[in-house]
C-alpha cells in the first residue's frame, strides 16, 4: 500500500467567492475622491516625535502598516512608544470616505489580493507608516515595571517617522543572531514578560496549524497550501498589541490614563469582551486530557497547561483543537453614559445600570493578516477557520453569533441586579477588560475606540460623531466579522478540494483531532498537503493513522477522508 505522490499547487479562481460573499474592491468615486483630498485635521497642534526611531513589523509585501514600535529598557522596567496610523484626523466623519467605511467594517484578505476598508491612496500611501515618511499618529507611551505590568500610560497626537519596515522572519534571525535592530532591542525580554503576565492573568493562547494559500512562482494561476510558520518574534510583537489594548480599555473604564484615581463620570467605550468558558466545557477538557494522558494538575489554569504541551506531539493538537471550544461569543460592547467606579486589569466595579449593548459575532481574528492569540482560535485558516485582520493584534475568536442593546431583550452587559460585572466586560481569553486600537487602516471599530482615549487623555468631550457611531460600528464589526470567516474558510475549502481534486482513492498519513460523535464525524489533520477535513469511519482520537480521501470536490468545496484505508 502507497502513500499518495506529493501535491505541490493547483490552478484555483478565487473570483466566485468574491462575487458569493458581495466583496466590491472597486471604491465609489466620491469616496476615492475624499481619500485622495484628505488631510490631517488636527495638523498646527500635533507634538513632533519624530526623534523617535520607530520602525514596523509586518507581513512581507504589506503596504497597510498601521503600527509603528520602539521599546527600551529603563532603569525601572520598560518604556513602549507604539505609534498608530491617525485614521481619525484624515476621515472626515460626515463624508463619503467614512460612509463606505462604515459599511465596509475591515479589510478583507483573499489570496490573490485585498478588499480594503479604505481606498490603497489612503491605507497603503498618505495614512500608512512607511519608512522615511513623516505620518500623523496616535502616539501610545507606555511605562511599565520589571514585569512589563504597565504602571502610566496615555495616548496623544504627533507625528512621527519610521525608520525601518522589518518582517517576522527578519526580527527572529536578527534575535537568534543577537544582532536586533536598536529600536527593538528589548522587545524579546519585554515579550517573554508579557507572555508571562498574561498566564497568571488567565490568558489562554493557541498554537494551532495555520493553514496559509500562497502563489506557486512556477506555474501560473497555481496556488499552494502551506502551514504557515509562527515565530517568537511575532509573539513578542503581538503583545505590544495587546498591551496596547488593555490599556485603551482602562482608559475608556476609568476615564482618564494611567493610575489615576477612578472617575466617577459617564462611561463611554467600546470594548472587545468574551465571555468566561462554562464549566463543563473545561470538565470535558479535562477528561480528554487524561484520555491522552496527559498531565494537568487541579490548580494549573489552561493557559499553562496548553503553554506547557509538546508542539510536535499529536495530543497537543487534539487539546488544542477542543480548547477553540473555551473561547466563545466575543463580541463588542458598547457603553455610552453609563456612570460608575473604575476598574484595573482584572476587574471593575459596580455601575449604575443602562447604556450598556453588545454586539457579538464571529471574529476570524485581533489584527493580522494571520491569526494567533487568545482571541483567534479560528485564525486564518486554523482548524475551526476564520479569518483575522493581523499578526500583531491577532485575537480572533469562535464567537458565536448575537447581537442586543439595552432595553432591547436578549443578553446585555448586565448582570440580574442591572449592574455590570466585571466578566461582563472582560476578554475572558485575555484575563482583562481590552479593546482595538492598532489596526485602524484595516479595522473600523479600532477608529472609533481610539479617538474616545485621546479625548479621555486630553480631558476633552468625545466627539458627538464618535458616540452616534457606537452601535453602528458594533454592529458593522458583528456583520464584517461574520463576512470575513466565511471568506477566509472558503478560500481555504477551496484551495483543499481543488489541490485533492485528482487524487481519489489516495492514502494519507494523518493525526485524528476530534473522534466522531453522534452525527458528527471524526476530524483529521494532514500535513502534506496541510488540510483538514471531516473522516468517516471511528479512527481514535489523538492517534497517527493511515486515511483514504472519500471525495474532494471543488465545486462544493468539500472533502473527505475514510477510515480504516
Amino acid at each position: 500500500m502507497e502513500l499518495h505522490q506529493r501535491i505541490v499547487s493547483a490552478p484555483v479562481d478565487f473570483g466566485a467567492i468574491r462575487s458569493e460573499f458581495g466583496l466590491a474592491s472597486a471604491y465609489p468615486a466620491a469616496a476615492t475622491a475624499a481619500a485622495r483630498d484628505a488631510i490631517d485635521a488636527f495638523a498646527g497642534t500635533r507634538a513632533d516625535r519624530t526623534d523617535i526611531p520607530f520602525v514596523t513589523i509586518d507581513p512581507p509585501g504589506a503596504m497597510d502598516l498601521d503600527q509603528a514600535v520602539h521599546i527600551e529598557r529603563t532603569s525601572s522596567g520598560f518604556t513602549v512608544h507604539y505609534a498608530i496610523a491617525d485614521v481619525g484626523a484624515v476621515v472626515d466623519p460626515a463624508g463619503p470616505l467614512a460612509q463606505e467605511a462604515g459599511g465596509r467594517g475591515q479589510t478583507f484578505y483573499l489570496p490573490d489580493g485585498i478588499v480594503p476598508l479604505h481606498p490603497p491612496i489612503l491605507s497603503e500611501n498618505s495614512a500608512s507608516l512607511l519608512p522615511d515618511q513623516t505620518r500623523p499618529a496616535a502616539l501610545w507611551t507606555i511605562e511599565c515595571d520589571e514585569n512589563a505590568e504597565p504602571q502610566r500610560f496615555s495616548v496623544t497626537r504627533a507625528t512621527v517617522r519610521s525608520r525601518a519596515r522589518l518582517d517576522y522572519a527578519s526580527v527572529q534571525a536578527d534575535a537568534d543572531a543577537n544582532r536586533p535592530h536598536p529600536s527593538i532591542a528589548a522587545l524579546p525580554e519585554f515579550g517573554k514578560r508579557r507572555i508571562e503576565a498574561g498566564l497568571a492573568r488567565g490568558a489562554i493562547g493557541l498554537r494551532l496549524p495555520a493553514q496559509s494559500i500562497i502563489r506557486d512562482d512556477k506555474a501560473v494561476g497555481h496556488w499552494r497550501l502551506v502551514v504557515e510558520p509562527r515565530t517568537a518574534a511575532d509573539d513578542w510583537n503581538e503583545q505590544i498589541s495587546l498591551l496596547t489594548g488593555m490599556c485603551a480599555a482602562q482608559i475608556m473604564l476609568n476615564g482618564n490614563g494611567s493610575n489615576g484615581a477612578p472617575s466617577v463620570g459617564e462611561r463611554i467605550a467600546l470594548l472587545r469582551t468574551m465571555p468566561p468558558p462554562i464549566v463543563s466545557a473545561i470538565d470535558s477538557m479535562r477528561r480528554t486530557a487524561a484520555a491522552l494522558g496527559v498531565a494537568w494538575p487541579a490548580e494549573q489554569s489552561v493557559g499553562r497547561m496548553l503553554a506547557g504541551l509538546d508542539p510536535n506531539a499529536p495530543a497537543t493538537l487534539v487539546l488544542m483543537s477542543e480548547a477553540t471550544g473555551l473561547l466563545r461569543g466575543a463580541g463588542y460592547t458598547v457603553l455610552d453614559g453609563v456612570a460608575g467606579a473604575g476598574v484595573n486589569g482584572s476587574g471593575v466595579g459596580a455601575q449604575s445600570a443602562g447604556g450598556a449593548r453588545a454586539a457579538g459575532g464571529a471574529e476570524l481574528d485581533v489584527d493580522s493578516r494571520s491569526g494567533g492569540y487568545a482571541e483567534s482560535p479560528g485564525g486564518a485558516g486554523s482548524l475551526d477557520g476564520g479569518g483575522s485582520p493581523d499578526r500583531s493584534d491577532s485575537v480572533g475568536d469562535t464567537g458565536a453569533p448575537g447581537s442586543t442593546r439595552a432595553g432591547g431583550g436578549g443578553r446585555t452587559a448586565k448582570s440580574a441586579s442591572g449592574a455590570q460585572t466585571a466578566n461582563n466586560l472582560q476578554h475572558s481569553a485575555i484575563g482583562a477588560p481590552y479593546a482595538h486600537v492598532t489596526a485602524p487602516l484595516r479595522r473600523l471599530a479600532d477608529r472609533f475606540a481610539t479617538e474616545i482615549c485621546l479625548a479621555r487623555c486630553a480631558g476633552t468631550e468625545v466627539p458627538q460623531w464618535v458616540r452616534d457611531g457606537l452601535v453602528p460600528t458594533a454592529e458593522s464589526m458583528k456583520r464584517s466579522d461574520s463576512i470575513a470567516g466565511k471568506v477566509e474558510r472558503a478560500c481555504i475549502d477551496l484551495t483543499e478540494a481543488t489541490l485533492l481534486a485528482e487524487r481519489g482513492g489516495a492514502i494519507f498519513e494523518a493525526v485524528v483531532v476530534r473522534d466522531a460523535n453522534g452525527t458528527r464525524p471524526a476530524e483529521v489533520f494532514i500535513a502534506d498537503p496541510p488540510v483538514v477535513g471531516p473522516c468517516v469511519g471511528a479512527p481514535p482520537e489523538g492517534e497517527q493513522v493511515q486515511v483514504r480521501l472519500v471525495a474532494a470536490d471543488p465545486t462544493t468545496r468539500k472533502i473527505s477522508f475514510g477510515y480504516p484505508v
